[in-house]
C-alpha cells in the first residue's frame, strides 16, 4: 500500500475507535487494517494508537496526524475525482458548522438522504451560535445568518431569512397586545445577547420602508437560541426570531405573532468557506444542497447567489 492508502485506513480506525469496525467499513480483512497501522507507525517512527482489548485511542501524535492527514487524504480524493469527470461520486470527510437550530430542525433530518446519494461522504456536523474560526478549527464551510464581519473568507449569498415578533399567550394576557412600536414602551423583551460579543441586540422593525431600532427593557437575557425561545414560552417577554424557528409553536398556539405590520428586517444568509482556487467538489455539492434545503424548509427566501469577500 502507498502512504495515502495507509492514511485512509488509519483515519477510519481513528474515526471508529475500532480495527474491526474500520475493517468492516473498508471491506478489508482485519489483519490487513492492523498491519497497515503498524506499517504507518514504523514509517513515521512513532506510536499512533493506544491499543487495549476493548478499545483503541489516539496518542498525542496520532491526534496530530488526524488533524493533518484528513485534509491531505481529502485533497487527494478531490484530485482523483478531478481526472474522472465521468464519476458522479462525492467522497471524503466534510466538516461544517451551522447555527444550532438550523442543525437540529433542518440539516440533521435531511442528512440521511444526502448520505444515501453520496455513500462515500462523511459529515462532521458542528452546531453553534458563535463565530467559528474555519482555519483553526479545520472547518470546510460554515452557514452564517446576519451581517458578516470583516474576513478574508469567501461568502456565498444564499438568500434572506424572515423574522417575526412573537410572545406567549400568558405574557400577552398580562401586558396586552401591542398594536404599534409606540406601545412597546410598556412591554418587556427577552434580550438576545450575542454569543460572540455579549452585547444585547436592539429591538428592530421596518416601518415605511425604513429601519428603526430601540432598546427594549427586559428582566432576562439569553445567548443561545434554544434558551431564548424557552424564555418566550415561559412568558418572560417578546422576542424577535426567524419564523421557521418557531413555526411549530405558532401552530400549537404556544406563541402568538404580534406587530405583524412592523416586522424585523430580514437577515442575510451566507455560506463561508476558505479562499481556494479550486473548491473541493464535496464542498460545492454541500453548498448547493444546503441552499436548496433551506428554501424547501421555508427558512430563507432565495436571493442572488454569488461569491464575494464579506464587506
Amino acid at each position: 500500500m502507498d502512504r495515502i492508502d495507509l492514511l485512509r485506513i488509519f483515519l477510519r480506525v481513528a474515526a471508529t475507535g475500532s480495527f474491526s469496525q474500520a475493517a468492516d467499513q473498508l471491506a478489508l480483512p482485519r489483519p490487513t487494517v492492523s498491519l497497515a497501522v503498524q506499517q504507518l507507525e514504523a514509517q513515521l517512527g512513532t506510536r499512533l494508537l493506544h491499543r487495549t482489548t476493548r478499545k483503541v485511542a489516539l496518542t498525542l501524535d496520532g491526534q496530530a496526524l488526524v488533524d493533518r492527514a484528513s485534509s491531505l487524504v481529502n485533497d487527494m480524493q478531490d484530485l482523483e475525482q478531478r481526472f474522472r469527470p465521468q464519476s458522479h461520486a462525492v467522497a471524503g470527510r466534510l466538516r461544517i458548522d451551522v447555527p444550532s437550530r438550523v442543525a437540529r430542525l433542518i440539516v440533521a433530518p435531511a442528512l440521511p438522504a444526502l448520505l444515501a446519494q453520496h455513500p462515500g461522504l462523511e459529515v462532521d456536523l458542528g452546531s453553534s451560535d458563535r463565530a467559528v474560526d474555519l482555519v483553526q478549527e479545520h472547518i470546510d464551510c460554515a452557514l452564517r445568518v446576519g451581517p458578516l464581519a470583516d474576513s478574508s473568507l469567501v461568502a456565498k449569498a444564499l438568500g434572506s431569512m424572515a423574522l417575526i415578533n412573537c410572545a406567549s399567550p400568558a405574557y400577552l394576557a398580562r401586558h396586552g397586545m401591542p398594536q404599534s412600536p409606540a406601545e412597546l414602551a410598556g412591554h418587556l423583551s427577552v434580550r438576545y445577547n450575542s454569543p460572540t460579543t455579549g452585547r444585547a441586540a436592539a429591538w428592530e422593525w421596518v416601518e415605511g420602508g425604513a429601519g428603526h431600532s430601540m432598546a427594549l427593557p427586559g428582566t432576562v437575557g439569553a445567548n443561545h437560541v434554544e434558551s431564548y425561545i424557552a424564555c418566550a414560552l415561559a412568558g418572560l417577554g417578546l422576542i424577535q426570531i426567524p419564523r421557521y424557528d418557531v413555526q411549530g409553536h405558532l401552530q400549537s398556539g404556544e406563541l402568538v405573532e404580534v406587530l405583524q405590520a412592523y416586522p424585523p428586517p430580514a437577515l442575510p444568509v451566507h455560506v463561508l468557506y476558505l479562499h481556494r482556487a479550486h473548491l473541493s467538489r464535496r464542498v460545492r455539492v454541500f453548498i448547493d444542497w444546503m441552499a436548496q434545503l433551506l428554501v424547501q424548509a421555508g427558512a430563507i427566501a432565495p436571493g442572488t447567489a454569488g461569491a464575494s469577500n464579506p464587506p
